[in-house]
């Protein structure tokens, strides 16, 4: 199985199908090998990341991974973080923040890409675009009901926000989140770290 993930991996890093409506020149950015424990289903890559070619290299990134208790080290291995988002390439800027995640990638790209991870044992699902796409059917109304909601998903499955410098507010409506998820969520990572 690792050979066919990374030989998909390498074709999704030379993935060029949404080129024409991107402002930029595709990057694909993705962590991903056959055995990681842990699948981090994301939205798509920011500026910042797409500048650096590595998942969550911006302050969204040390919010997610203090979310989740675990070092750079440990989050940036792939044999323990598969890191997918839903659009691999940074979609540009709208007027309120960065663009959804393209399509292509979902349709051409995740249907094939997460069979392959077997090895799978906790999946987190960041943000509503992954949400809506990874529970689907399961995700509520919004994006507040589906991560409260954490305990009817089971022990392997979390919904969780998009950790954003822009989603502060929504942290500050919703402290059940830091005060009852997070401890469960570090339980969880761990629990799932050590195989």
């Amino acid at each position: 199985m690792a050979c066919a993930v990374d030989s998909l991996v390498a074709e999704i890093r030379g993935c060029r199908a949404c080129a024409a409506a991107l402002p930029h020149e595709p990057r694909p950015v993705l962590q991903c090998e056959d055995g990681a424990p842990i699948l981090l289903a994301s939205q798509a890559p920011g500026r910042r990341v797409h500048a650096s070619g590595r998942p969550f290299t911006d302050p969204s990134g040390d919010r997610l991974r203090s979310w989740l208790g675990v070092t750079p080290e440990e989050f940036y291995d792939p044999r323990r973080f598969a890191i997918v988002p839903m659009g691999f390439c940074y979609p540009g800027t709208g007027k309120s923040g960065d663009l959804p995640p393209r399509r292509e990638c979902r349709e051409l790209w995740h249907p094939r890409l997460i069979p392959l991870l077997e090895s799978v044992q906790l999946s987190l699902f960041v943000g509503s675009y992954a949400i809506a796409y990874h529970l689907d059917g399961g995700a509520k109304r919004s994006l507040t009901e589906s991560v409260r909601g954490w305990r009817e998903l089971g022990p392997r499955v979390m919904a969780l926000p998009h950790p954003s410098p822009r989603n502060i507010g929504w942290l500050q409506k919703n402290p059940w989140f830091e005060a009852e998820l997070l401890p469960v969520l570090r339980r969880r990572v761990r629990r799932a770290l050590r195989g």
